[in-house]
């Protein structure tokens, strides 16, 4: 049950600059503040700071921080991901998960979670550089698919949360890109596949289009 308003978490954050998250408290604090582990029945205690980034066809790209509210026309994506400050062995593997928490309104999320981006096999770039870019080496399970939130609705959160990816994640069958992307349960599938608690995310507020 949500006991805060999406308002009141919007207005929470809309000042914040256009800038990747820098604190893990932080972090925390901002899913903990939109109730998005409670709603997602997960554990949230991220250890490494993930990175979302929207390129856009004019102007810089949108670097998300935890709790930012963004126009639709600025998630056309497909994002790009990295993760910052921890030096990741590149022989390491992991699964990015989006989903709607608030579909189809936060007030009667029935179809929720969406399911808007589900891939494994994301590894670093191995700079070992402050950032380290994650790229995937094989098609995603669930393609990116752009925040539309229905006329009349308020924002919706956007989550994205990165796992360790386990040995043999490939042959999972829990989900595949036959499986509907409604009613998805991203707590119940890290169950079922051995993901374990996430290790990083960030989230997003998006509204309709004005003119929707």
């Amino acid at each position: 049950m949500k006991v805060l308003s999406l308002s009141a978490v919007i207005s929470s954050f809309v000042g914040l600059a256009l800038s990747q998250d820098v604190s893990l408290a932080a972090v925390r604090r901002a899913f903990n503040t939109a109730n998005i582990p409670t709603d997602a029945s997960l554990t949230f205690n991220p250890s490494v700071l993930f990175e979302v980034t929207f390129p856009q066809t004019s102007g810089p790209a949108v670097n998300l921080h935890a709790g930012i509210q963004l126009p639709r026309n600025a998630t056309v994506g497909p994002p790009l991901f990295s993760v910052r400050d921890s030096f990741l062995s590149p022989a390491r593997s992991f699964v990015v998960a989006m989903v709607d928490l608030d579909a189809p309104t936060p007030q009667t999320p029935t179809s929720a979670q969406i399911r808007h981006f589900l891939g494994g096999d994301f590894r670093p770039d191995g700079s070992r550089t402050r950032t380290e870019k994650l790229s995937n080496t094989t098609a995603a399970i669930s393609n990116f698919l752009q925040p539309t939130p229905p006329a009349g609705s308020d924002p919706h959160r956007y989550v994205f949360l990165l796992f360790n990816q386990p040995q043999g994640f490939d042959q999972q069958t829990a989900v595949t890109a036959t499986t509907s992307i409604a009613n998805f349960n991203i707590s119940q599938f890290a169950s079922e596949v051995g993901l374990g608690n996430p290790i990083g995310g960030t989230f997003m507020l998006v509204g309709p289009d004005p003119t929707s």
